[in-house]
C-alpha cells in the first residue's frame, strides 16, 4: 500500500454511503461540516453540539465519521508518549507522506488527519466521545493556526470577564467550576481546553464546544447534578471510601443548558484572572488564595500548559511530536496582563468559592 492520505482514506471509507443528513457547526468564524454514513450518529452529534449547530451551505473543513468495524489499514503504529503522571497506552500513530493516522488503543478507533481528509472510522456510535474530541481537534487546530495558545484549563465568565481555572492532576477544577455555576451570574466557557491570545492590547479567552465530562465523585455531592444518576447508584457510590470515590473513572457529560438553563454558554470573552489549584487533599492547612507572579513561579506553568496532541498539524503540513517541549515564554507572554492566583492548603470547594467571590468576582 502506498501510504499517503488518499490511499488510506479509500480504505477507511470503504463502500460506505454517506447519508443525506449532515451537521454544520458555527464556531465563531470557523464553520465545520460533519458527515457520516450513520443517521443515528448525526442525531447524537446534533444533540451534543446543539448550542453551536447552524444552517449553512459552506464550511472551512469537513469531518467524516464512518460507523462500522475498525478498518484494517495494514499500518504499523507507534505509541504516543503519555504526559507526566499518565500511565497505560492510549494513542498510537503512523506518519503518512501527507498526513497522520491515529489509533485509539483502548477502543480500536482509527482517525485520519491531513490537510485534505479528516476521517474517523470504527464503532463511532459506541465511542461517540472520541468522534466529538476529533471534531473539536479541528477547531483547536484552526484556533492555533491563528495565534491562540492552548491551556489545560476551565473557563467561566462573570460580569463579561473570563476566569481561567487550572490545576494539577486530581485537583478538582471541573468540580470547582460546576459548583461555581450554581451562581446564575456565572456562565460556562470551557471545561478542559482554554485558548488565550492578546488582541489589540487585551488578552482574550476562547473555549471549544466540549461539555464538561465528569466522574461520579463530582456528581454525588452536587445537588444540581445528582439527577444525572439514580438514587440507588448514588447510595452505592456514597458507601465507597472518599479516596476511592474521588479516583473512580466513570464519565458523564454535563449538558450545561439542560442543567443550568439556556444561554449559560459563552464562546469568547476578555480574560482578567487565572486561578491555579495547587491545594492538596491531605493538607492540614486552611484553604487560601494568593496572587503570584507567574514568571517567578514557573513551577505553576506545569498545571496550565497543554500539548496540542497527535492531531495537531502545523500550517506547513508537519505534525506535533510527542517529545516537543513547551514554550514557557509564550505562556508568560500571552498571560502577562492576566492576574494569577494560587489556591493553597486543603481542598475545600465551599471555602474557595467564598474566597473567589470576595477576591476575584468583585
Amino acid at each position: 500500500m502506498n501510504l499517503n492520505a488518499s490511499s488510506v482514506a479509500r480504505v477507511m471509507l470503504g463502500d460506505a454511503t454517506l447519508c443525506e443528513d449532515d451537521l454544520y457547526l458555527g464556531l465563531g468564524e470557523c464553520v465545520l461540516r460533519i458527515r457520516s454514513n450513520s443517521p443515528a450518529l448525526i442525531r447524537e452529534l446534533t444533540g451534543y453540539f446543539s448550542h453551536v449547530a447552524i444552517d449553512a451551505k459552506e464550511a472551512a473543513m469537513e469531518v467524516i465519521a464512518i460507523e462500522g468495524d475498525v478498518p484494517q489499514t495494514g499500518v504499523e503504529f507507534t505509541d504516543w508518549k503519555r504526559e507526566p503522571g499518565k500511565t497505560g497506552r492510549k494513542d498510537a500513530y503512523a506518519e503518512l507522506a501527507d498526513g497522520r493516522l491515529v489509533h485509539k488503543v483502548r477502543t480500536g478507533m482509527i482517525f485520519l488527519q491531513s490537510e485534505e481528509y479528516r476521517i474517523a472510522a470504527g464503532p463511532c456510535l459506541q465511542y461517540n466521545n472520541q468522534v466529538i474530541n476529533f471534531i473539536n481537534s479541528q477547531h483547536m487546530n484552526w484556533l492555533q493556526h491563528r495565534g491562540w495558545l492552548i491551556c489545560h484549563a476551565s473557563g467561566l465568565v462573570h460580569a463579561g470577564q473570563c476566569l481561567g481555572i487550572a490545576g494539577f492532576s486530581g485537583g478538582g477544577k471541573s468540580t470547582l467550576m460546576l459548583h461555581m455555576l450554581d451562581d446564575d451570574a456565572v456562565s460556562y466557557m470551557t471545561n478542559d481546553r482554554l485558548f488565550v491570545r492578546v488582541e489589540s492590547g487585551q488578552t482574550m479567552a476562547c473555549g471549544i464546544p466540549k461539555l464538561p465530562r465528569i466522574n461520579p465523585g463530582t456528581i454525588v455531592y452536587n445537588p444540581r447534578l445528582q439527577g444525572m444518576i439514580s438514587a440507588e447508584k448514588r447510595e452505592q457510590l456514597l458507601k465507597l471510601a472518599p479516596q476511592e470515590l474521588w479516583e473512580l473513572e466513570e464519565k458523564y457529560d454535563v449538558h450545561i443548558d439542560q442543567v443550568y438553563g439556556a444561554g449559560r454558554i459563552v464562546a469568547q470573552a476578555p480574560i482578567s484572572n487565572f486561578l491555579i489549584l495547587n491545594w492538596k487533599r491531605d493538607s492540614d492547612d486552611e484553604t487560601s488564595i494568593e496572587q503570584v507572579d507567574l514568571g517567578a513561579r514557573r513551577d505553576l506553568l506545569a498545571a496550565l500548559m497543554k500539548s496540542p496532541g497527535p492531531f495537531y498539524q502545523y500550517p506547513d503540513g508537519s505534525f506535533q511530536q510527542d517529545d516537543a517541549s513547551f514554550d514557557e515564554d509564550a505562556y508568560l507572554r500571552e498571560l502577562q496582563d492576566v492576574t494569577i492566583y494560587e489556591a493553597r492548603g486543603k481542598i475545600d470547594f465551599d471555602k474557595l468559592i467564598g474566597l473567589c467571590q470576595k477576591t476575584i468576582f468583585v
